[in-house]
This record gives structure tokens, sequence and C-alpha cells, in this order.
């Protein structure tokens, strides 16, 4: 919850250039190690702020907080950005693919320190409904790869 609050308090300065602010809910993953038992419930909330596009692309900032493939709450805070490949930027059906890098904090990690990652996502939907998908790698021996989904609900646009 701590999270929220800090990346509330970040947004503000976003709300300079004309965006739009996401309500970002966190839902499944899909493992390829099927066999091991993970959580693919990954229940969770955060917000996603688009700034103005810059031709066909959306520069972005994103932080959640969810409950991770170990049943543990994990949090993220970072930024990216999003190329529409298909579709108009502010009307109709979309498909983007973007990356974001950022800052994860996970029990099993770093003894829960923050940590540094950058992944590739893609996005499909409406202005004001999509559907996010990460793939995750396997990064270590324990680790596994897996899709990762969530929604995206636009509620406010400045």
């Amino acid at each position: 919850m701590r999270f929220l609050v800090f990346l509330l308090l970040l947004l503000p300065g976003a709300f300079v250039d004309a965006g739009e602010l996401h309500l970002v809910l966190n839902g499944k993953a899909y493992h390829f190690d099927r066999g091991i038992g993970y959580n693919e419930k990954n229940w969770g909330l955060g917000l996603e702020y688009h700034f103005e596009p810059l031709g066909r692309w959306i520069p972005l900032v994103t932080g959640s907080s969810f409950l991770d493939s170990n049943e543990e709450t994990s949090n993220y805070l970072g930024g990216g950005a999003k190329y529409r490949v298909w579709g108009e930027m502010d009307r109709g059906w979309h498909a983007d693919l973007g990356f974001a890098a950022f800052f994860m904090t996970r029990k099993d990690r770093n003894d829960g320190e923050p940590f540094f990652g950058a992944l590739p996502f893609a996005s499909v939907g409406t202005p004001s409904l999509a559907l996010n998908v990460t793939f995750i790698p396997k990064v270590t021996p324990k680790t596994s790869q897996l899709f990762y989904f969530q929604a995206s609900l636009r509620f406010a646009r400045f």
C-alpha cells in the first residue's frame, strides 16, 4: 500500500503534459513450468500514466502491487514506451508493442530490496480498455518463463 501512495505522489508532476491515467488490474500468469505449482492468480492493483503521444510512440510511467508467483506481495515502479503498430491513436481498436524498465521488490530476491529489470510487453484493446501481456524469461535456475496478464482501464484524461 505504501508503494501505491508513493506512486500517487509522483504522478502530479506528470500532469503538466496532457495524457491519460489508467487503473491496472493484475490478474493471471501462465508459467511454462506447469508441474511446479506456481501461483497463477496474481491479483493486484496499479496505475499507469500515458503521456501525450510522440508520433506513434506513447511514453508511460507505471507502478503496481500484486501477489506474485510465490504468493508474496511484489511491487514495481518504472517507465517505458509503447509503439502503436496498428490502429488509431485515440479511437477504435489498437495493438501496441513496448518495453518497460522498472525497480521491483520481491521477498525472495535481494532480501526484499529493490532490483532493476526491463521487459517487453504487448497491449491490445480500445482507448478505454486494453489487455497487456508481458513475457518474463527464465533468468535463474530457480525461476520460470511466464506470460503475465493485466487489464488496463482508462479512468481519466488530461
